[in-house]
């Protein structure tokens, strides 16, 4: 399954709409997705949680311009600027929005309710303070593609010679997949966003993909504890590429401006 953060839907709809470039209804819905409902809480003059509209309203009124994406882990504060508080949180939620012209943040908390195979999806997005200086770590759209591109090299080099590269009937499926989205023209953004920044991010979520997949299937050949350990090592660097340049692209639309 392609990675899509919830955190990127809400910037790259969120800057449509700051741009006037889709209605607010639209946005709204194009960031709810496939969830059953998302709400802000904590949002400066609202007393209680409210729809993802108004809350995209009063953060325009508020002075935001733009929103940014962080997709933070341990030991890699990735798109976050402080404070501890709000890293935290992004953290643990290994995603976060931050506003642009506003000291505000977004953090989701994902519930899900329901039996197997019908879960219901609901987002609670914790509005909170945050401090006004550069992301993390985020690399420009050209360095984030130069990134992928030898990254994904140089791992298919080590994961073909440890035979766990992405390959098999499960790994074709998902790849086959990922084809068909993308021939069917799927919008991987919003409207506004450079083609740069379009092709940027459809081969970070596809390198992501293949990362997950050559996880899923195993330890395949690499048996010996120094062949696991190789193959971990080979995939950690273009996990956090991907990463970056995901954050890159999603951060494109406010970094052009």
């Amino acid at each position: 399954m392609l990675f899509e953060p919830r955190s990127g839907r809400l910037a790259a709809w969120g800057n449509a709409l700051l741009a006037g470039l889709v209605s607010p209804d639209e946005a709204a819905l194009s960031i709810v997705g496939e969830d059953a409902v998302h709400r802000v809480s904590g949002l400066p003059g609202e007393a209680g949680p409210v729809g993802l509209t108004l809350a995209l309203g009063r953060l325009r009124a508020l002075g935001v311009s733009g929103l940014r994406v962080a997709l933070p882990v341990a030991g890699h504060p990735l798109g976050l600027s402080g404070p501890p508080e709000f890293n935290a949180r992004a953290l643990e939620a290994e995603e976060a929005v931050v506003c642009a012209g506003a000291a505000l943040g977004l953090v989701p908390e994902v519930t899900e309710a329901g039996p197997a195979g019908d879960v219901h999806v609901s987002v609670v997005w914790h509005c909170l303070p945050v401090r006004e200086a550069p992301p993390a770590d985020v690399p420009s759209l050209g360095e984030a593609e130069r990134e992928l591109a030898e990254a994904l090299r140089e791992a298919t080099v080590v994961l073909t010679r440890l035979d766990v590269s992405a390959s098999g009937p499960v790994a074709d499926a998902a790849l086959s997949a990922y084809r068909a989205r993308a021939e069917a023209g799927r919008e991987v953004l919003a409207p506004g966003y450079p083609p740069r920044a379009v092709r940027v991010l459809a081969l970070a979520q596809r390198v992501d993909l293949m990362v997950s997949l050559a996880y899923e299937r195993g330890h395949g050949g690499a048996v010996a504890a120094s062949e696991i350990a190789a193959r971990a090592e080979a995939l950690r660097p273009v996990e956090r590429v991907a990463r970056r340049a995901l954050v890159a692209a999603y951060n494109a639309a406010v970094e052009e401006r």
